[in-house]
């Protein structure tokens, strides 16, 4: 029976049988600690000659994990074993990153002492500066990013032993901390106003708002409401099991290449559209509706299944019922409203209108269509003046302690090894070379 280091403990098995020669094999079936069990095909090609052919890696398990576990059916989100919606009321984004790196939530102490190495790591290194004037003026935020964070291992050599743990904890520490400086540079750079360096005395979103908005001519507060929905929008998207940017950076990782390079990987696979865009495709949405006595004529679009126009923020591709970061964000989105005293911007009253209809519609409630967290995080952002730019950077500085949690257990994994998927090949069988004066 084929075994893989993974499958040591197993006592069930799955029977696969070849009807072409009657050979039969037995694989190991795995259960997790929740869902569904998984069948270990680690030796399926010595046994059988054949691989399997998962396009978009949708039903294999590339890697075990204690980190997150979701149930898209029954609309769950864990960390660690804590529901998402216990730890946005009970806890704040730096417990979180706490708790990915270290397996449980902080005391005060713990929490204490994480906070401070944090903030005094939040400086990025001087010569940095100088890395973004080789950029064009109007260069987009996440090709910056992608830049400055391939280039962070150039000025923090000391950090990349990937064998090192005190090295890999130092390094999860400097990304985490340097990302919301190097995003606000990012901004203030393609806008043309001087860097604002991080304040010891703010918390991890205040910072990053007071770095985004304050100019040195005048001084800049940061509203309260609006510092908790940031840090409700960094932890709500800390972490979200094996996507598409994540598995790039357990991919890259999987080379021996260094965290910051990895991570870059990364940053470069969230840029896509079908994967950290979604919330700048929500404005674009309500301003293609442009107006809220459009909507029902919008919505009966997103209805007629010949008409191409979408409804983007509304479902999710895991999530078969209601995401649970939604119900978070929803209640934030209107703390916010509220606390700007915001009440007739066009885009922000389509978005609630639209919001209203879908709860009620029959249509998206049998579809189970309801209003994702991309919906209420582009709602939020717009309304606090967040240029759309820069959603996917929040995005990119609210994951990257997904990205280099998930780096860090994947070097400790002793099963884990080099990433190297196979393929169907449909292309030519073996031809001749013709010469050249022949063809």
């Amino acid at each position: 029976m084929p075994k893989s280091p993974a499958s040591d403990g197993a006592n069930e098995y799955i029977t696969l049988t070849d009807h072409s020669t009657g050979k039969t094999v037995d694989f190991p079936l795995l259960p997790g600690a929740t869902g569904p069990k998984v069948f270990d095909i680690g030796a399926l090609y010595k046994e059988t000659g054949y691989f399997t052919y998962d396009p978009g890696y949708t039903c294999t398990g590339a890697c075990e994990s204690k980190m997150t576990f979701i149930d898209g059916e029954q609309g769950i989100l864990m960390h660690r074993g804590y529901l998402i919606e216990d730890l946005a009321k009970q806890s704040d984004y730096m417990e979180l990153c706490y708790m990915l790196l270290n397996d449980d939530l902080p005391d005060s102490k713990q929490k204490q002492d994480f906070v401070r190495i944090i903030t005094e790591h939040s400086m990025v290194h001087e010569q940095l500066k100088k890395f973004y004037d080789g950029f064009r003026r109007g260069a987009h935020p996440m090709a910056i990013m992608c830049g400055v964070v391939g280039a962070l291992s150039a000025f923090y050599p000391d950090s990349i032993d990937i064998l090192d743990p005190k090295q890999r904890t130092v390094t999860a520490h400097r990304l985490v901390a340097k990302m919301p400086t190097i995003g606000a540079m990012a901004y203030k750079y393609s806008i043309g106003q001087p860097f604002i360096y991080p304040r010891n005395d703010l918390n991890y979103a205040e910072n990053f708002l007071h770095m985004m908005f304050a100019v040195p001519a005048e001084e800049y507060k940061v509203n309260p409401v609006i510092a908790k929905a940031m840090d409700r929008i960094f932890l709500l998207h800390a972490d979200h099991e094996q996507n598409a940017s994540t598995s790039t950076v357990r991919l890259a990782g999987s080379t021996g290449a260094n965290p910051f390079a990895s991570v870059a990987a990364g940053i470069a696979a969230l840029w896509g559209p079908a994967h950290g865009g979604a919330n700048e495709a929500v404005l674009n949405m309500l301003a293609e509706i442009g107006n809220a006595d459009r909507i029902p004529e919008y919505v009966e679009k997103a209805k007629d299944p010949n008409d191409e126009f979408r409804l983007f923020g509304f479902g999710h591709r895991v999530y078969k019922n209601y995401d649970p970061r939604a119900k978070v964000l929803q209640e934030s989105c209107h703390e916010v409203l509220d606390a700007l005293g915001i009440e007739h911007e066009p885009l922000l009253d389509i978005a609630v209108q639209l919001e209203e209809m879908a709860l009620k519609d029959d249509y998206f409630i049998e579809k189970k269509l309801f209003p994702n967290v991309d919906f209420y995080s582009g709602i939020i952002l717009k309304a606090i003046g967040m240029p759309t730019t820069m959603f996917t950077v929040l995005f990119a500085i609210a994951r990257t302690i997904g990205w280099i949690a998930q780096w860090n257990e994947m070097i400790e994994d002793p099963v884990q090894k080099l990433g190297r998927p196979r393929q169907l090949y449909t292309g030519a069988t073996e031809r001749p070379v013709i010469p050249i004066h022949k063809r």
